[in-house]
């Protein structure tokens, strides 16, 4: 991709063109980020009080006994969002859905054990110890690059 800035005191507000041969994964990419005009803020609860959560600060977010927390490394949180809605909020860079019921951030990854066989261990910076599970192996496969 080439990225261009042109100067020009006639414009008071930025504008953007997208020169392209096709629309591709990539540039609807580009149209999401640069559409998004509110923040993606991620609230949750912690001993009945609402706190907003840093996002890189965010470990892991999962689902269990039918709620969904996130899990940071001082503490976790009860959210009142589904994990699909959280998945499409969260950068997609650092954040990855690893099964049907968790979210890690690929930042706070310790290392990946690909020893077992049709799917991958995750062990996370706060020692917590996650699977991939079969269903998304080969989309981490190929984040990773492998």
């Amino acid at each position: 991709m080439q990225i261009e800035i042109k100067l020009d005191d006639s414009y008071k507000e930025p504008k953007v063109i997208i020169y392209t041969d096709s629309v591709t994964e990539e540039v609807n990419e580009l149209i999401k980020k640069l559409s998004v005009s509110e923040p993606h803020v991620i609230t949750g609860f912690r001993n009945d009080n609402l706190e907003i959560i840093d996002h890189a600060d965010i470990i892991r977010i999962f689902a269990s006994n039918g709620k969904v927390y996130a899990k940071t490394q001082k503490d976790e949180y009860v959210l009142r969002q589904r994990l699909y809605e959280l998945e499409n909020r969260l950068n997609k860079e650092h954040f990855i859905r690893i099964s049907n019921s968790e979210i890690i951030n690929l930042k706070k990854v310790r290392n990946f054990d690909l020893s077992f066989v049709g799917t991958i261990c995750v062990s996370l910076s706060d020692d917590t110890v996650s699977y991939v599970s079969r269903r998304y192996v080969a989309k981490i496969k190929q984040v990773l690059g492998i």
